[in-house]
C-alpha cells in the first residue's frame, strides 16, 4: 500500500482540485501505473469534501485514462498506463464536433506519414513488414465491395508503417489520429461521385509507399506518402488550406 497522502481541497471547483492533485501526483510519479488511490471514504477524509465531489473527480480521471475503477475490486481505482486510446478519442471527438477540421488534419497527416514512412523503410522489421502488406492486400480485396473494410485496412497499414517507425512520439500521435482518420477516409468515400475509383486509387498510392518501404527507399517511400495525401484530399480542402499543403508537399 502506497504512502502517499493528499491536502484539504479548496472550496471553489472542488472537483476540480481534487483532480488537480491526483494528477499531479501520476504525473510527477508519486503514484505509479498499478498502484490504487485509497478508497473513496479515505479520499473524503485527505481531501475533507463530500461523496459526490470525490466521485465526480474520479469520473473526470477515468475520462482522462488516469485511473480505472472496477466495483467490487480490491483497493480504490487503479493507476493506468499511459496509453493513447483517450488522445484517440478526443481526436475522433473533436473531429466529428468539427473542432478539428481537414484544414487540420490532412496538413497534419501529411507530415505525420512522410515522417513515418522515411523511418519504416529504414527500420521496419520482417514482422512490420509482413502487416503492412496484409493491410495493402485487404485494401485491393475491398475496393467497390466494402468501404468500411477498406477503410478499415488502410488505417490498419498506416499503423503498421508508424509502429515500424521506431519513434513512440510518432507511433503515439499516429495511434491517436488513427480515429479521426478512419472518420476522415469513409466520409471521402461517401462524397466521392466514383467510390470505386477513389479507393482503387487509393490502395494503388498506398502500395507504392509499401513497395518504397519494403526497398528501403527512404527517400521515395515520404515522397510517395506526401504525394498520397496531396492527391487524395487537395480537392476537398479550402484555397487557404491548398496554400499550406502545397508548401509542405515540396
Amino acid at each position: 500500500m502506497n504512502t502517499f497522502s493528499f491536502t484539504p481541497a479548496v472550496a471553489t471547483l472542488t472537483y476540480e482540485r481534487v483532480v488537480e492533485q491526483i494528477e499531479k501526483a501520476i504525473t510527477s510519479g508519486s503514484l505509479v501505473p498499478g498502484d490504487h488511490l485509497p478508497s473513496e471514504r479515505e479520499l473524503m477524509v485527505q481531501f475533507s469534501v463530500s461523496r459526490p465531489t470525490i466521485r465526480e473527480a474520479l469520473r473526470v480521471l477515468q475520462a482522462m485514462g488516469l485511473v480505472e475503477s472496477k466495483p467490487g475490486g480490491r483497493g480504490g481505482p487503479k493507476v493506468l498506463e499511459p496509453s493513447p486510446a483517450t488522445l484517440a478519442r478526443s481526436f475522433t471527438t473533436m473531429a466529428r464536433m468539427d473542432s478539428l477540421s481537414m484544414h487540420d488534419l490532412v496538413p497534419f497527416r501529411l507530415v505525420l506519414d512522410s515522417a513515418a514512412c522515411r523511418l519504416a523503410a529504414a527500420l521496419h522489421t520482417p514482422e512490420q513488414l509482413q502487416r503492412m502488406q496484409s493491410g495493402i492486400e485487404r485494401m485491393e480485396a475491398a475496393v467497390g465491395t466494402d468501404a468500411q473494410a477498406f477503410a478499415r485496412a488502410d488505417v490498419e497499414f498506416h499503423e503498421a508503417v508508424w509502429e515500424a517507425s521506431g519513434n513512440a512520439l510518432v507511433s503515439l500521435c499516429g495511434q491517436a489520429v488513427s480515429g479521426a482518420i478512419f472518420e476522415l477516409i469513409t466520409q471521402q468515400l461517401k462524397e466521392s461521385s466514383d467510390s470505386e475509383r477513389t479507393e482503387a486509387d487509393s490502395a494503388t498510392l498506398d502500395r507504392g509507399i509499401f513497395e518504397a518501404i519494403a526497398a528501403r527507399d527512404s527517400l521515395s517511400a515520404g515522397r510517395l506518402a506526401r504525394e498520397a495525401i496531396y492527391n487524395r484530399y487537395r480537392a476537398l480542402l479550402p484555397a487557404d488550406a491548398v496554400a499550406g499543403l502545397d508548401a509542405l508537399r515540396l
